[in-house]
């Protein structure tokens, strides 16, 4: 495909799926299958580009899913493979397979490699980029295959972020396709503190939105402990939203207003003589200033901490091989050298 054509290219637009694995070793292969199939019928009926293929991101897998991959790049044409140096996290995974895509692909679509998300929905995001967005995102029709804690936790989560100024998409995880004009404004973002849902509704882009129903995994078990899930809300609040700073101020404020009423009263209960044993009143204003002066610590830390992350300039990733084919038809090529980004 000609370079200069790409990211103008609508009617057959080069497509590149970025699936970032962490020791999925047990759906490896069907997912491979799956979303190769997927791509091959999409280029015989003449939606997409004849080259457009999937590029799997193993970010740092302890088990044999580097190893399958190598297979599958062997077997598959349409398969590629770019390797992490160390676990980077899920963002930064679906980060480093986007910009390797970047001066490649047209449009690029991040899915999960359990194969819950409707593959089949790809044909609803080709065709609104056809018609004109930039951005499309995959967002779920309801919560029904979650547990009554999981969804409870993401609706609160949604409701949160919004509440506090973010423009997130309620049921929108990383499935999404973006087009090549918006990869090359996303490679000037350079924060280490990396919040793709957040980040990419906020450029400002034309966008669409596609609904799909989620499936039961197949295979091998959610990587997303909760732990990385209250990671990727505290990144998606403190990234996005300076609002927590200004309830802290309010708080004071009201504290401290609250602070001065019992003051005066105090004084007029001791000038009008009347007994006041105090210590109950006493007991529950220290016990609310210190929990909210805790609190706005932990608050302010969170954002210092991420201050401090920010000026060291690390980068996101480093990548420790690409396994890429120029041509489909070509012999895959192995590239060793070390690319920070």
């Amino acid at each position: 495909m000609d370079g200069s054509m790409i990211g103008e290219n609508r009617e057959r637009p080069l497509l590149i799926l970025v699936v970032p694995c962490y020791n999925e070793e047990e759906i490896i292969r069907k997912s491979a299958g799956v979303l190769s199939d997927k791509l091959k019928r999409l280029a015989k009926e003449k939606q997409i580009h004849e080259e457009s293929r999937v590029l799997f991101v193993d970010d740092g897998s302890t088990d044999k899913t580097f190893l399958l991959l190598c297979q599958i790049t062997k077997e598959d044409p349409r398969c590629s493979v770019v390797k992490l140096a160390g676990n980077r996290g899920h963002q930064n995974a679906i980060l480093a397979g986007m910009m390797t895509a970047k001066e490649r692909a047209d449009i690029v679509v991040t899915i999960d490699a359990d194969l819950q998300q409707d593959i089949e929905a790809l044909d609803r995001f080709i065709d609104c980029y056809k018609k004109g967005s930039e951005v499309v995102y995959g967002v779920r029709n309801d919560r029904s295959s979650d547990g009554f804690l999981k969804k409870t936790t993401a609706s609160l989560y949604y409701k949160l972020m919004q509440g506090l100024g973010s423009n997130v998409i309620t049921n929108h995880a990383d499935y999404r396709l973006v087009s090549k004009k918006v990869l090359d404004a996303l490679s000037d973002y350079r924060e280490v503190n990396l919040f793709l849902r957040g980040l990419i509704p906020a450029m400002g882009f034309p966008s669409d939105i596609v609904y799909f129903d989620v499936k039961e995994r197949e295979a091998g078990s959610s990587k997303y402990t909760l732990k990385k899930m209250l990671t990727l809300a505290m990144d998606g609040i403190t990234s996005f939203s300076t609002r927590p700073l200004h309830l802290i101020s309010l708080i004071g404020c009201i504290v401290v207003l609250l602070s001065v009423v019992m003051c005066i009263v105090a004084v007029a209960d001791w000038i009008l003589g009347k007994n006041v044993p105090g210590y109950t009143t006493l007991l529950i204003v220290t016990l609310i200033a210190a929990g909210v002066i805790l609190l706005s610590l932990g608050v302010i830390g969170e954002y210092i901490g991420k201050i401090y992350m920010e000026t060291k300039h690390r980068p996101h990733y480093i990548i420790d091989s690409v396994i890429w084919r120029e041509n489909i038809g070509d012999r895959a090529d192995t590239d060793r050298k070390r690319t920070t980004e």
